[in-house]
């Protein structure tokens, strides 16, 4: 038996080093008194038992009483199929504990954190976000209380993508005018039926050659742009999250101009690819 090799891989599903050499040495034999395995498995004699009673807990390792206590090997097939399962209901138990004890730190600290920033600073209508799953909460926030336009340049890598996201239906359903202008890209047939969908229930959706940036405006105050990092090779996002009526009409102007020179999508049904006027885009 390659002891060296199947040692490290007992210890990488999560036994130490000491029931790893203990559990490798009993399944080369029938059966071992505690002080006799520590001596083989190189386990000094005060921790013995406690390595014995863990493989035990684990299922690695069975009690045989005769005339005094010895100990066996559970077969293979048995023990590490059993092991990972009682892990697995043991991880999935700890993280539903976090999540509760989570929502409930949540609240706790969402009043701290009110108070806390009761005296708003001089550039606390901005603020910077790099962290994908911090930007996808924010611009989501945003989307499910905005009450009259939503307009987007939408432009990959995305940390939320609006055809795959069911609050901009929702918004819609709530009459919030929405339109959404994408940067020409390759398209499957399944973001097309998603762009039907979206154009019957009267979203707006064009499409430019390109974009500036990455922008979401809400209300024409309240919003995210993207900037791609110039500096590292690997494509990354930074966000800047503003709440400020002069940033929002400097933003409106901007997808304005885009607006127009944009071209309606062919998504396979010609009603839905042709340019629909509405009261938020009059031309």
């Amino acid at each position: 038996m390659d002891f060296q090799r199947f040692w490290r891989r007992l210890q990488q599903i999560g036994l130490n080093a000491y029931e790893s050499r203990s559990y490798l040495v009993l399944v080369g034999h029938p059966r071992f008194k505690a002080l006799e395995l520590a001596a083989r498995a190189h386990v000094p004699r005060q921790k013995i038992y406690e390595v014995l009673d863990s493989l035990v807990e684990k299922g690695f390792a069975q009690v045989v009483q005769e005339k005094t206590k010895l100990f066996s090997a559970v077969e293979p097939t048995l023990a590490v199929p059993g092991y990972l399962a009682r892990r697995q209901q043991s991880i999935e138990k700890e993280w539903q504990d976090q999540g509760r004890l989570a929502e409930s730190l949540i609240e706790d600290l969402k009043g701290a954190y009110s108070e806390g920033q009761g005296g708003r600073g001089t550039l606390d209508y901005l603020r910077i976000v790099s962290e994908p799953t911090q930007i996808g909460a924010q611009f989501r926030g945003m989307l499910a209380e905005v009450e009259q336009e939503y307009l987007e340049f939408s432009r990959p890598p995305y940390a939320v993508d609006p055809l795959d996201e069911q609050l901009v239906r929702k918004a819609r359903e709530r009459g919030v005018a929405c339109r959404l202008l994408l940067e020409k890209a390759p398209m499957d047939e399944e973001h097309r039926a998603r762009l039907r969908e979206y154009c019957a229930i009267g979203v707006e959706v064009r499409q430019a050659d390109s974009l500036p940036m990455k922008l979401a405006l809400f209300d024409g105050k309240q919003g995210l742009i993207a900037l791609l990092d110039p500096v590292i090779t690997k494509p990354s996002w930074t966000s800047v999250v503003f709440d400020h009526e002069g940033m929002g009409e400097a933003m409106k102007g901007l997808f304005e101009v885009h607006w127009k020179r944009s071209a309606a999508i062919y998504t396979g049904d010609d009603r839905a690819a042709a340019p629909q006027a509405t009261s938020a885009n009059p031309a």
